[in-house]
C-alpha cells in the first residue's frame, strides 16, 4: 500500500491579514477548516508552524504537532514552500518510520476542497508514470490571450499573450489559475531537487466547484459569507 503524508504549512506573521491562519472564520479558526478536512482522509498529518501560537490553535482543534517546529531559515518570508514541505516530509519519515510515496500539501487560506477532489488528483498522479505532481486549479476569469495586458519595450500596451488575434473570450486558449488549495508530490519530486511546483512534469487538477486564496480581507468576508449563508454545494 502506498503511504501518503498530508503536510499543513502555516507560518506566523501574516503580513495580509494579521494572524490569518488562525483567524476565527463562521466560529472556527481558518486552519480548524484544513485540519478538519485533512482527519477525513485517514492519512498521517504533520503540521509546519514556527509559531507556538498557531501550534496550540491546532492542537486544540485534534492536531498533535509530535514537536516538530519549523526551523528557522525556513521561518523567513524568502523561504520557498516546497523547502518547508521536504524538511517536514524529513521529520515525518523520522517520526513515523515510513518511507512516504507521496506528500500531499493542503493550505490553510484555500479550504474549499473536497474528498473527492483528493481522491481523483491522486489517481491523476498515480496514473502517469511520468508525473511529478499535480496541483488544483481554477478556470481563469481573465486570458491573457485575450483580455490580459502588459507594458512592452516602447512603453505601450499589448496583449500578454499575442500569437495571433482571438475576438472573443470563447474562441482563445482557455487558462487555469493556481488556487492553492492542494498540491500532491511525488518522493521523485524532491529527489528531483526542484524548488517550484510547476515543472516540466506537472499535472493540473480543474476544480468545477468554488475555490480561492484568502490573501485580504474581503478574501476572509467573503468565505465567512458563504459558509454562513450555506451558499456552498459541499461541505467544508
Amino acid at each position: 500500500m502506498e503511504e501518503v503524508l498530508i503536510t499543513i504549512c502555516a507560518r506566523g506573521g501574516s503580513k495580509g491579514v494579521p494572524d490569518k491562519n488562525i483567524k476565527e472564520v463562521n466560529g472556527k479558526p481558518l486552519i480548524g477548516y484544513t485540519i478538519d478536512f485533512a482527519k477525513k482522509l485517514g492519512y498521517d498529518i504533520l503540521l509546519s508552524t514556527d509559531s507556538e501560537r498557531i501550534s496550540k490553535v491546532a492542537e486544540n482543534c485534534g492536531l498533535d504537532s509530535y514537536g516538530y517546529i519549523r526551523p528557522d531559515w525556513l521561518a523567513t518570508d524568502q523561504a520557498g514552500k516546497v523547502d518547508v514541505i521536504y524538511n517536514a516530509l524529513q521529520f515525518a519519515e523520522r517520526k513515523f518510520s515510513k518511507t512516504y510515496d507521496y506528500v500531499l500539501d493542503l493550505d490553510v487560506t484555500s479550504p474549499l476542497r473536497t474528498e473527492d477532489d483528493i481522491k481523483q488528483a491522486l489517481e491523476l498522479v498515480k496514473s502517469n508514470t511520468e508525473a511529478l505532481d499535480v496541483f488544483s486549479v481554477s478556470r481563469a476569469v481573465k486570458n491573457p490571450y485575450f483580455n490580459m495586458v502588459e507594458k512592452n519595450e516602447n512603453g505601450f500596451y499589448d496583449l500578454s499573450k499575442s500569437k495571433q488575434d482571438f475576438f472573443s473570450r470563447q474562441s482563445a486558449p482557455e487558462v487555469y489559475e493556481l488556487n492553492a488549495s492542494f498540491y500532491i508530490y511525488k518522493k521523485a519530486f524532491f529527489e528531483a531537487g526542484y524548488k517550484s511546483p510547476i515543472t516540466p512534469k506537472s499535472l493540473a487538477f480543474v476544480m468545477d466547484h468554488e475555490c480561492f486564496d484568502i490573501d485580504d480581507e474581503l478574501a476572509l468576508s467573503f468565505l465567512e459569507f458563504l459558509l454562513k449563508e450555506n451558499k456552498l454545494k459541499f461541505t467544508v
